[in-house]
């Protein structure tokens, strides 16, 4: 799906949080000051008529803005779920699983041709603890604000600077056309990129097909799939003016549910998409129009 683009009645709230926040508004009432960004790199669902293929090669462009050399990624799980043991042995434990063993992986170096002035993209990952909030997850698609204002909460208002909060909710997407997206923004003047992701349980429109033999389940199966969407997005754009194409597609929008095979993560197998490559692309060795690769 492109670059922002969403259903208009979500968009607006999107655009409306961004333009609140960078208006500079202050700390009001004890709340934290927060510039919410707009949404990016949505992951579309199957069933959302994601572009196909194209026809021509599309390379990604750099537009001045920086990539991430270094990354803390802090998950937040969000909703009363989260208190449920079965739910949080199955989910957290696998997502804590790939977020702490994914750094130097074969296939986070598929993002690291990307550059800026100081350098590659960083393939180092650091996992801070995880950040839990029983509270009532909001129903149907959030906003970043909203978004935003969780990771705010979760973080008493000083997050760690440069981190980024992938924010895992217990509801379903609903009538949502996707599955997940990041973002970036400020809370109390500190730069902060984040995430959002539905509960993908027995979705079929976020479902990657991950063989059962892999070991885990359809619903944390579907959730690694779009966290290594929008991690490597989140590396290549963090602010999200980096890269991306002519159409504001990121390097993992460009390879959205197509697979090469499977990747590894520490001693684990996972059916996880992979990204766009401008070199494999020039070179006509990738697969999916030649220039998405899983490993690098």
């Amino acid at each position: 799906m492109r670059k922002r683009s969403v259903l208009v009645a979500a968009a607006a709230v999107v655009c409306l949080g961004w333009i609140v926040g960078a208006t500079g508004a202050s700390t009001v009432a004890g709340r934290p000051s927060l510039a919410a960004g707009p949404a990016s790199g949505f992951v579309p669902s199957h069933n959302a008529g994601h572009a196909k293929a194209q026809q021509h090669v599309s390379l990604l462009l750099w537009h001045n803005g920086p990539v991430q050399h270094s990354t803390t990624v802090v998950p937040v799980f969000w909703g009363s779920k989260w208190a449920n043991g079965t739910f949080v042995s199955d989910k957290v434990t696998g997502l804590d699983y790939l977020y702490s063993h994914v750094g130097n992986t074969s296939y986070l170096h598929t993002n690291y041709e990307y550059t800026d002035t100081s350098g590659h993209v960083g393939l180092g990952v650091s996992k801070s603890g995880d950040l839990t909030d029983t509270s009532a997850t909001p129903s149907g698609a959030p906003s970043t604000s909203a978004v935003l204002n969780e990771v705010a909460k979760v973080t008493g208002g000083r997050p760690v600077a440069g981190a980024y909060y992938p924010v895992y909710s217990d509801q379903p997407r609903g009538g949502a056309r996707y599955c997940a997206w990041h973002s970036a923004g400020t809370i109390n003047g500190i730069s902060v990129k984040f995430g959002f992701f539905f509960a993908l349980d027995g979705d079929p429109g976020c479902d990657p097909g991950a063989p059962s033999s892999l070991g885990h389940s359809q619903g944390l199966s579907a959730l690694a799939n779009v966290s290594g969407h929008e991690l490597s997005e989140m590396l290549t754009d963090p602010q999200l003016n980096a890269w991306y194409d002519r159409q504001g597609e990121e390097n993992s929008d460009k390879c959205a549910w197509t697979f090469g095979g499977l990747v590894t993560i520490g001693s684990q197998q996972w059916k996880i998409q992979g990204n766009w490559s401008n070199t494999a692309a020039n070179a006509g060795t990738g697969y999916a129009n030649v220039g998405c690769i899983q490993t690098s």
